[in-house]
């Protein structure tokens, strides 16, 4: 009896440990996978497509000042960012005999850049990679006007109107979604060609850069802005264009390669610091600084 009871109880304990153990090997399975499945999750996920960053990206380029800094201090020389690309873009871009009277805002968002280049470009084409982004500057172009609201704290929100001044001619502009490191060759060439804080949000910026000279005609300008913000979700660090040491022990800059791939092709005619905000909520906001290029292609 004693030997029997040893026996159940060894079998007892071994499909103790069985089940136990299949179990353990259930429960590291299942949360192995959820981690999976949030990661998958996550990477689906577009920050582009949202409402909340369309909103924000709205009052960041038709924000009055009062809407995008409601204080009495504050940086207020960072405002109106995208309006000061399309200026410096055309104090260097002026409409002359063999040079195409066109411009790509390529990474447009939703669109104040591309509108303020139509007072003086003929033809101005925006491309951005966020359908949601290129369907706003559509309805802005349709109607010359869009409602939005921006978020205050928690659920509470104001509501605002994003609108396009009535000496634009908006029929200047075409909107389309579209991948910056795979352009089509149908596009042609342009007179004047903008990047706004674009390349280091690209997987491969390399391609893009490559497919400039082809882009901007002789004699035309091409004007880069960026803050140089590399990070491996965006791009593989591999491909990063600058922040991080060489195999010499050098320090690498994204101005250092800019000028490296883009020399051969163009002249650098100016470098500048442009800071932007971008307002989050009423007390939460990002102050940046790009590093903004004017290249002629030579």
């Amino acid at each position: 009896m004693a030997q029997i009871f040893g026996i159940d109880h060894k079998m007892f304990a071994i499909g103790s440990l069985a089940i136990t153990s299949s179990v353990a090997v259930y429960s590291t399975y299942k949360l192995i996978s959820e981690r999976r499945q949030r990661k998958k999750t996550v990477a689906s996920e577009n920050v582009y497509e949202t409402q909340k960053l369309l909103n924000e990206y709205l009052v960041f380029h038709f924000g009055a000042p009062n809407e995008v800094l409601r204080y009495d201090f504050g940086p207020k020389d960072s405002l109106d960012f995208p309006k000061r690309c399309a200026d410096l873009c055309l104090s260097h871009y002026k409409p002359q005999q063999g040079i195409p009277n066109r411009a790509l805002d390529i990474g447009c968002a939703v669109g104040r850049t591309s509108f303020e280049l139509a007072r003086v470009i003929n033809e101005v084409i925006g491309i951005d990679f966020s359908q949601k982004f290129v369907d706003a500057c559509n309805a802005l172009k349709e109607s010359g006007e869009m409602k939005y609201w921006v978020l205050d704290e928690g659920a509470l929100v104001t509501d605002l109107i994003a609108r396009i001044d009535s000496d634009i001619d908006r029929s200047r502009t075409s909107f389309r979604q579209g991948d910056a490191c795979n352009l089509p060759v149908s596009l042609g060439q342009f007179g004047c060609v903008f990047a706004g804080n674009l390349i280091c949000r690209l997987p491969n910026p390399y391609d893009f850069l490559n497919r400039l000279p082809t882009l901007v005609a002789r004699g035309g300008i091409l004007v880069i802005t960026s803050p140089y913000t590399w990070l491996e979700e965006y791009t593989p660090k591999n491909l990063w264009l600058g922040g991080y040491i060489d195999k010499n022990g050098r320090k690498v800059t994204g101005f250092d390669n800019l000028k490296k791939v883009l020399g051969p092709d163009f002249d650098l005619l100016e470098d500048k610091d442009m800071p932007f905000f971008i307002r989050e909520t009423a007390h939460k906001n990002q102050w940046t600084v790009a590093h903004a290029t004017v290249w002629r292609r030579k």
